[in-house]
């Protein structure tokens, strides 16, 4: 069923956002997640009447929740009054009815019409977050008459990305020209770009802000001369109040991008400034005001002033790389530069849907595919989607690669996907010929860490990891460096955590305070991260689980995370490990081995951790232990001797 709610509702000091998936208080953003704010939507569209449990249950979880459906909606609804600061005894908002369910009780204020006033329907929106959870989608013919008006309006997006990529590219000049003499390279100064600030009132363009800055991340990552900080470490900027020198210290950068962007009709103007973070001076700004024109003709000029401005000294296959963006539907680009949004955010449901959207609409563009590859490998790991999900990412990545061979987001993702679903060989030479034209590549020496983690490679590891941290993967979300963990440097594994309160960052701060026998403080994040169920998070409260001797709870949440990981397919044999570790910790011996056989089996030979992992003391005398052992040990040597010669 459609959503009947406006784009922007209100109610006392909040605004929520359905288009950016947002809730807001007084302009500023608030934190919540997917499932609460999908929550509030649906208790919004019914305001004042009741919304049975049962009613939640279909339109916000699916039939085969792999946890407490009761223990889920709790949460939400806990989160959800959290965020804005309401009680279940005296409710200004979310009420409770019996066991019935829930009700919106505020008041709600005036929201923005898509009706004008002569009762013409105005310019039709995306897809809010709701709907796209619910699996709703625009038809194409509801999208035809608006068309030529989107048409204008990506162009005047691709304009406005071109002319950034050119002003923030003609002031760096003097960081990345050869100096005269020797002929020896400047080193260049790092640069941090940030996601553009919104700073109209048309909040349906937030999206733009930070996958702008993302396509223009990409197309200078490319560039061999410049340090560019990734994407996912700028992920947290968005939206907030910039500190530059904090910026600085946290993305160990010298220099930082900072931009704005107003929207009014036909108009959109940008306003930038490059800043030295050290002195905080001005190396460079001004204000472009921007008309619609010339829609794809715009990349291929911006290119050729780009390599002329910076008089770069370009290797052919930087040259090649750095021609004009594939060709792409300006609608479909759209439903792309969207879907990068969500998937920055983490939120890869809604991710897949505008990102499917478009390559609907334009099947011929590498990025999105890779990006939707990504999405899927993503939702079958964290959100248990599987097998399933693991074949569209794989399809999505070689439908991407065919169109653009060397596209390096696609190199990495399959990568990743090679390495979860036991490919660990077949990964690292992708990831190494990457690197060779790629060298700054933080994600790529990162992905390429990883690999060497599953291989039992733990210094090699350790090693591409950090130079993944000094090129500015620094903390990012999800930047776990796990290798410190397998090599026993617990306390350096905890000091190299992301500083978010994530469900997964959670989850390892607990696993490695537990390491360090600090079981109280394992005990509490370890229930906070559950607060967020997930395959990670269910590991953690089974471990949570035998601080407290609730031995029979801790199994039973085992069993289930096991069964549905065999049932659906579910990739990361490493998280399989960590299964094993929890089942020998509650001292079920037989389901221990047994699912540490199935890791090894799927991929996970680090021979070096298995040999000495504490949490695996208790198995070593067990029958088939050993047997386990000498498989991870033979595969572990080949690898060495394949690709360390």
């Amino acid at each position: 069923m459609p959503s009947t709610l406006p784009p922007l509702v209100r109610f006392a000091n909040f605004e929520v956002d359905l288009r950016a998936g947002e809730l807001r208080k007084e302009g500023s953003k608030v934190r919540l997640q997917e499932q609460p704010f999908a929550l509030l939507a649906a208790l919004l569209e019914s305001a004042g009447e009741v919304v049975t449990r049962e009613e939640l249950r279909k339109r916000l979880w699916s039939e085969d929740t792999f946890v407490d459906f009761d223990h889920r909606l709790a949460v939400a609804v806990s989160k959800l009054r959290d965020a804005l600061r309401d009680s279940a005894e005296k409710p200004l908002f979310i009420e409770t009815v019996g066991r019935r369910g829930y009700r919106f009780v505020g008041n709600l204020g005036p929201t923005d019409s898509l009706v004008d006033s002569k009762g013409a329907v105005g310019e039709t929106p995306l897809p809010s977050a709701k709907s796209l959870a619910k699996g709703e989608l625009p038809k194409v013919a509801a999208l035809g008459s608006i068309r030529l008006r989107t048409g204008r309006l990506i162009f005047l997006f691709s304009v406005g990305l071109a002319v950034l990529l050119v002003l923030g590219l003609i002031v760096l000049p003097k960081f990345v020209r050869m100096r005269s003499g020797k002929g020896q390279p400047v080193t260049p100064r790092s640069l941090a770009i940030l996601p553009l600030h919104n700073s109209g009132g048309d909040s349906r363009s937030d999206f733009l802000g930070f996958s702008l800055a993302d396509v223009l991340i990409t197309k200078l990552a490319y560039v061999s001369s410049l340090s560019v900080r990734p994407s996912a470490a700028i992920e947290k900027y968005r939206g907030t109040a910039i500190d530059l020198q904090k910026v600085a210290a946290d993305l160990n950068v010298d220099s930082i991008l900072t931009g704005s962007f107003i929207r009014d009709g036909d108009n959109l103007r940008i306003t930038y400034q490059i800043v030295d973070a050290k002195s905080e001076k001005i190396l460079g700004q001004g204000v472009i005001d921007l008309k619609y024109d010339n829609l794809l003709t715009v990349q291929d000029k911006v290119s050729s002033q780009v390599i002329s401005e910076l008089q770069l000294s370009l290797s052919p296959l930087e040259a090649e790389r750095l021609k004009s963006e594939d060709a792409v539907k300006p609608l479909a680009y759209e439903y792309f530069l969207q879907g990068l949004d969500f998937h920055g955010q983490h939120k890869f449901p809604l991710a897949i849907k505008m990102l499917e959207r478009s390559t609907e609409i334009d099947p011929d563009y590498a990025p999105a595919w890779a990006y939707l590859g990504a999405s899927y490998t993503s939702d079958a790991a964290f959100e248990l989607g599987g097998r399933e999900q693991y074949r569209r990412a794989q399809a999505a990545y070689e439908r991407a690669l065919a169109i653009r061979p060397n596209l390096l987001d696609a190199q990495m993702f399959l990568a990743n996907l090679l390495v979860d679903t036991g490919k660990v060989e077949q990964a690292v030479p992708l990831l190494r010929d990457a690197l060779r034209t790629n060298g700054n590549s933080a994600a790529a020496h990162w992905e390429l860490g990883y690999a060497y983690r599953f291989a039992g490679m733990l210094n090699e590891s350790v090693a591409e990891c950090e130079r993944a941290r000094q090129l500015g993967l620094v903390k990012a979300n999800g930047s776990v460096l796990n290798t410190y963990l397998y090599l026993g440097e617990y306390q350096r594994f905890l000091e190299s955590l992301p500083p978010d309160d994530s469900s997964f960052t959670l989850f390892y701060r607990g696993f490695g305070e537990f390491h360090e026998k600090n079981f109280d403080q394992a005990s509490k994040d370890f229930d906070r991260a559950y607060e967020d169920p997930t395959l990670y998070s269910g590991i953690g409260k089974a471990l949570s689980d035998s601080i407290h001797q609730r031995k029979a709870e801790g199994l039973g949440l085992l069993n289930g995370l096991e069964r549905q990981i065999r049932e659906r397919g579910v990739g990361d044999p490493e998280a399989t490990y960590k299964i094993a570790e929890a089942y020998a910790v509650l001292g079920d011996k037989i389901s221990a081995c047994r699912a540490l056989r199935t890791s090894v089996e799927s991929g996970f030979f680090s021979y070096p951790y298995l040999s000495r992992d504490p949490l695996l003391n208790d198995l070593r005398s067990e029958p088939g232990f050993d047997e386990i052992l000498q498989k991870a040990r033979q595969r572990h040597e080949a690898f060495k001797r394949a690709f360390f010669k």
